[in-house]
């Protein structure tokens, strides 16, 4: 009996944290990783770290176009097409904050990388993933990406206001309610999952929950199977208000 091909996923800023989970356990579960990371000696040394011959380190940088197009023809040339793509590298930048006093520079370069940068990843890679039998793209959004959440006084997060940061990540969840529509007569999903206040480098380790908890609701998009919902935004414990 012909064994089923392993699928194959691309995990963005997978070098440490949310990411680096991510691929540690999709690799357990079957698939073939490209460990996506900008610098190379941090890339290599954690898919080295896995220590699994189903993990590669790819060299990407959302905030470098030339990476990203090197990327998608090194998959094509290795593959040939790419079932899952978790666009998870995020980046928060000394400045942002409030909306009276943030650093125009500092929200300018927080959406080049966490809005503009995912949006051109996706570009290049969604000529593979149609090339899959059904595909997933998952964008790593936050609940501060929440206009509702943002609004409400009652949420637990109300006060955490960086301009820069979450309206990134709320322009990262219409790109994928337009592109869930776009891509609607396809078999490609795509969802924006909120991992929660996770222990990681962004939040100084400030986060209430471990990092195996902030990857679950990714790891569970990209296990599902081709009839999965589209267009969603959810967390470990359901749908999260846009």
């Amino acid at each position: 009996m012909q064994s089923t091909p392993k699928k194959i996923v691309l995990v963005t800023g997978a070098n440490k944290g949310i990411g680096f989970e991510v691929a540690r356990q999709l690799a357990a579960s079957g698939f073939t990783v490209l460990l996506g990371a900008r610098d190379q000696a941090l890339g290599r040394e954690a898919a080295d770290k896995l220590k699994r011959d189903d993990v590669r380190y790819l060299a990407i940088d959302l905030d470098n176009s030339a990476t990203i197009a090197a990327a998608a023809q090194a998959i094509d040339a290795g593959f040939g097409h790419l079932d899952v793509l978790v666009n998870n590298a995020g980046i928060v930048v000394q400045g942002d904050g409030w909306p009276s006093s943030s650093s125009l520079d500092a929200i300018e370069r927080t959406f080049r990388v966490n809005f503009l940068g995912t949006v051109a990843v996706t570009q290049a890679m969604l000529p593979l993933l149609r090339k899959a039998r059904s595909a997933s793209i998952i964008n790593v959004s936050s609940g501060l990406g929440s206009l509702t959440k943002s609004g409400d006084p009652a949420w637990t997060h109300v006060a955490a206001k960086f301009l820069g940061y979450a309206g990134s990540k709320a322009a990262l969840n219409m790109m994928t309610v337009q592109l869930a529509y776009e891509l609607r007569d396809t078999s490609i999903k795509v969802n924006s999952v909120d991992p929660g206040y996770t222990a990681t480098d962004l939040n100084q380790n400030r986060g209430t929950q471990t990092i195996p908890e902030g990857s679950a609701e990714i790891i569970r998009l990209a296990l599902l199977s081709g009839d999965g919902p589209t267009g969603t935004f959810s967390n470990a414990q359901g749908i999260v208000p846009w």
